[in-house]
C-alpha cells in the first residue's frame, strides 16, 4: 500500500468494513448509511473495488454461501486493511485540525495598537 491518500470509495469499503464482515448488498447500504447517502455505490463499481482490494491485500473473503440458491461471498477487513484505515483516519485526524485551527485563527479579532492604521 502507498502513502497516498484513499479514493473515496477505498476508504468508505474500509470504514463498512471495520466493524463487521459483510456481503456486497450489505456493504452498498452500509456506505450509503455512512456517507449519509451522499454516496450510491453501483454494483458494477463496488465488485471492482473488491477485487482490487482483495488483491491488494486490504480485503479478504471470510466465507462464501448460498442464500436462495445464490452464491454469496462475505468479506472482511484484512489486517493490512485495518492499518490502511488507521493511517488514513491519523492522516484525516490532521488535516481537520489544521483545518480548524486556520478557521479559529482567522475569527480571532485582531488587536492594533492604539493610533495604528487599518
Amino acid at each position: 500500500m502507498s502513502d497516498r491518500p484513499l479514493q473515496e470509495p477505498t476508504l468508505l469499503l474500509l470504514t463498512a468494513l471495520a466493524d463487521e464482515p459483510r456481503h456486497g448488498y450489505g456493504l452498498i447500504q452500509e456506505i450509503d448509511a455512512i456517507s449519509q447517502g451522499r454516496v450510491r455505490m453501483r454494483t458494477g463499481t463496488l465488485y471492482g473495488a473488491l477485487d482490487r482490494l482483495l488483491q491488494q491485500g486490504l480485503i479478504q473473503i471470510e466465507r462464501e454461501e448460498v442464500v436462495d440458491g445464490r452464491a454469496r461471498k462475505v468479506y472482511a477487513l484484512a489486517e493490512a486493511g485495518r492499518s490502511a484505515l488507521a493511517a488514513e483516519t491519523e492522516r484525516l485526524r490532521a488535516v481537520v485540525a489544521e483545518a480548524e485551527r486556520r478557521m479559529a485563527a482567522r475569527r480571532a479579532p485582531v488587536t492594533r495598537p492604539k493610533g495604528a492604521l487599518a
